[in-house]
This record gives C-alpha cells, sequence and structure tokens, in this order.
C-alpha cells in the first residue's frame, strides 16, 4: 500500500550555536526535543527520527523524494514558471536567489510522477528551507498542476505539505492560490481519484485552510504543528 511507506524521515543541522561543547560542523545535529547531540549518520540511518525520543526532523524535499519513490523512478515536470515580483520589493529576488543557491531549489516546491512500491503516483513536495514552504504564485500554479495531471493521467496524488502559509511578499496573489488549488481538487474528487495529504512540521495559514486540509486521506507525521488562525478587526 502507498500509505503505507508514507513516513516522516527528515534531517536538518540543529547544532545550538550557544554550546560551549566543541562539535564538528556537519557531523553532529542536537534533536531540539529531547536535546541529546546525535551523530548525523545514526539520523540517518534512523530515517531522519531521533533514535532517542524519536522526534522526527525536517527534511530538505530531495532527501524526501529520495526516500519516498522508487529509486529512478521520479521524473520532475518541467515547467518553465518565474517569481515574480508584483509588489516591487527590492530585496526580494535577491532572497529568492540567495535561497536557490543554498537549497538548489528552484522554488518551495517539486513535483512530478514517480512510483512507490512499483505504484504509479504524481507526488509534491514542499520544502520548508525555501521562504518556510510559503505559497506565492509559482508554488500555488506548480500544486495546481500536479493536480491537474494526476487527473489527465488518472494517477493517485499524493502531497507533502510544510508551509508558514501563504507568501506575503507577493500580496493578494499568494491569497489566490488557496482557491484556484481547492477547485482543482474538486475536479479531482469529481474524477474519483485518489488524494494523499501528508502534513509535516509546519503546515500553517492557508496552506492548511486550503490544499493540505483535502485529502481523502490526512496523515500527520507525530509532533508537527498545524494550524490556522485569522485575526479579527474591530
Amino acid at each position: 500500500m502507498i500509505v503505507d511507506k508514507i513516513k516522516k524521515r527528515e534531517t536538518i543541522n540543529l547544532i545550538n550555536k550557544k554550546s560551549s561543547i566543541d562539535i564538528p560542523i556537519g557531523k553532529w545535529v542536537k534533536c531540539e526535543k529531547c536535546k541529546e547531540i546525535i551523530y548525523k549518520e545514526t539520523v540517518r540511518e534512523n530515517l531522519n527520527i531521533c533514535p532517542y525520543c524519536g522526534h522526527y526532523f525536517r527534511m530538505h524535499a530531495g532527501k524526501r523524494l529520495e526516500l519516498i519513490i522508487d529509486e529512478g523512478t521520479y521524473k520532475k515536470f518541467d515547467l518553465k514558471l518565474e517569481t515574480t515580483n508584483p509588489l516591487n520589493l527590492e530585496d526580494y529576488p535577491k532572497k529568492l536567489n540567495s535561497l536557490r543557491e543554498k537549497t538548489k531549489l528552484e522554488e518551495a516546491v517539486v513535483c512530478g510522477t514517480g512510483k512507490i512500491n512499483g505504484e504509479d503516483v504524481v507526488i509534491t513536495i514542499m520544502d520548508s528551507g525555501f521562504l518556510m514552504g510559503s505559497m506565492g504564485a509559482v508554488v500555488g500554479e506548480k500544486i495546481t498542476y500536479s493536480i491537474e495531471q494526476a487527473i489527465k493521467l488518472k494517477l493517485p496524488l499524493i502531497i507533502f505539505a510544510v508551509s508558514g502559509g501563504a507568501r506575503m511578499q507577493e500580496g493578494i496573489i499568494s491569497l489566490m492560490q488557496m482557491a484556484k488549488t481547492t477547485a482543482a481538487l474538486t475536479k479531482l474528487d469529481e474524477a474519483g481519484l485518489l488524494y494523499i495529504s501528508v502534513l509535516t512540521d509546519p503546515t500553517y495559514g492557508g496552506v492548511t485552510a486550503s490544499f493540505a486540509s483535502l485529502g481523502d486521506i490526512v496523515l500527520a507525521e507525530p509532533g508537527s504543528m498545524i494550524r490556522f488562525c485569522r485575526t479579527k478587526s474591530y
């Protein structure tokens, strides 16, 4: 079963910079839950879960693909989309370029087709390392395209969500992605196709309020922060 193989396995460098312990950078991680210092390779061998307390580390989208999708079967959707700067913020393009270099990702989501235990799927994975997985126009379009491809190819859809919510740097355009992704999922449901939503840490805001909560099966990694809230004006 596809669901049986979807497990949280993740990695992040959480070394406490204030610690007086001399720890080689890149070889050890600190569990933010139990505070144990763990050899990085040990965490990897344990599927990126703390061997002491069971805490799930955050994970790069590429690493999650490697662990979830059968080797050699992933085919990335070739979408030539460019993130724009609708509010003309001076630092926004610079921030995006810096994150692309750091994360080796084009945007906060990767999407394509692959196999899980030999079963074909459309898979979409968000990455917290890219502006905390916030959803702007490109992220929304890639997710919508993945949904449409699942309908076209008649395949189950799996989305791993991680997000701080709508991307404030793109204003109202980012909020419009909620309606767009939700409308696409309505068509997927009408086509009678399976949608599995996996919520990872954290899943907040407009992502929680739209596609992340609409799965036929909704799974959440243990200890993940899942929330949607709104403010009220008086």
